[in-house]
């Protein structure tokens, strides 16, 4: 898909109101360091458009990306982080699980696991808590450059094994240094998020 514009258009803090958006929304989850922003700015085709962070877990909004003026790339907070304060990551769950719940225009949730390590407890709770809100994510394995091709089948069924998703689920390898994977995940925002008018997969 050919980027003509992006913009950040909201952002949303835990105390913030959810915006009324009126085009199709793609969110984005995942645990801090998993690659989330490094994705995003792959999809946009921008190096550095949102925000990444040396630091885990600094991320505390949910950011509202307007692609093309045709849809939004919603950007959850990262989870997981053990730094941060059990309240704090309790309010990040509460900001996620309103927008899940709430959200009019929310068509494809994306859950990224990081492809080299068997999901965490918190990559399992997140993949249960998305699908008890009425979505089947998608998962992307991040970081597909970090590991020798012929261990990748192997990993992506640890992932789908540890995670018990959902069959026929799609799994995407990405790696956000050679962009594999770029085409597959546009191809189903395309599909979800543009096509589809009646919303997808609620």
């Amino acid at each position: 898909m050919k980027i003509k514009s992006v913009n950040l258009e909201t952002i949303c803090g835990i105390t913030s109101k959810l915006p009324e958006n009126k085009l199709p929304e793609i969110a984005f989850a995942g645990k801090s360091n998993v690659g989330k922003s490094s994705l995003i700015n792959a999809l946009m085709n921008r190096k550095s458009y949102a925000r990444t962070s040396a630091q885990p877990g600094k991320t505390q909004t949910i950011n509202f990306y307007n692609i093309n003026q045709e849809l939004y790339f919603v950007d959850l907070p990262g989870y997981g982080y053990a730094k941060v304060s059990k309240e704090l990551k309790e309010k990040w769950g509460k900001m996620i699980e309103r927008y899940l719940h709430r959200s009019r225009q929310l068509r494809l949730v994306f859950l990224l696991i990081d492809i080299r390590h068997e999901p965490s407890a918190n990559d399992c709770i997140m993949y249960n808590w998305i699908v008890e809100q009425g979505f089947y994510p998608v998962i992307i394995a991040t970081k597909l450059d970090k590991i020798n091709r012929s261990q990748v089948t192997k990993q992506l069924k640890l992932i789908r094994d540890k995670l018990k998703v959902v069959p026929d689920t799609p799994m995407i390898p990405f790696s956000a240094l050679t962009k594999q994977g770029r085409e597959e995940i546009w191809d189903l925002i395309k599909k979800w998020g543009l096509e589809e008018e009646n919303g997808g997969q609620e």
